[in-house]
């Protein structure tokens, strides 16, 4: 699955359940949400915490991702690192296997 994805799929899902729970948690605790003198209408009071809520996790991924997308660069800098000078030192002996192999491997006979 692709990280957008992914990601459109989250944002979505935190949308849905914040609408849900926020409808429930209204209608159950029969709460009313004021801005200034005027009473907000429950969806709109819920689409404003859940654009706090989809904010919040884009913010918290944006960290997630620095942190350890820039762990996971390092570590496949050094992997790769590592691999080239192992391909770099032992090249003559990856050559000289290699056409062994491709001298003693089994040859299949086509059939018709």
């Amino acid at each position: 699955m692709s990280f957008f994805k992914s990601l459109f799929l989250a944002i979505f899902a935190t949308l849905f359940l914040t609408y849900v729970l926020g409808v429930s948690f209204i209608d159950l605790f029969d709460v009313d949400i004021y801005m200034g003198e005027q009473m907000v209408e429950p969806l709109k009071a819920i689409s404003i915490s859940a654009l706090v809520v989809v904010l919040l996790v884009l913010v918290a991924l944006a960290i997630a991702m620095s942190v350890f997308g820039s762990l996971i660069f390092i570590v496949m800098l050094l992997l790769g690192g590592g691999a080239m000078l192992l391909v770099g030192v032992f090249w003559p002996i990856f050559l000289v296997a290699g056409v062994i192999w491709l001298i003693t491997r089994d040859k299949r006979s086509v059939q018709c």
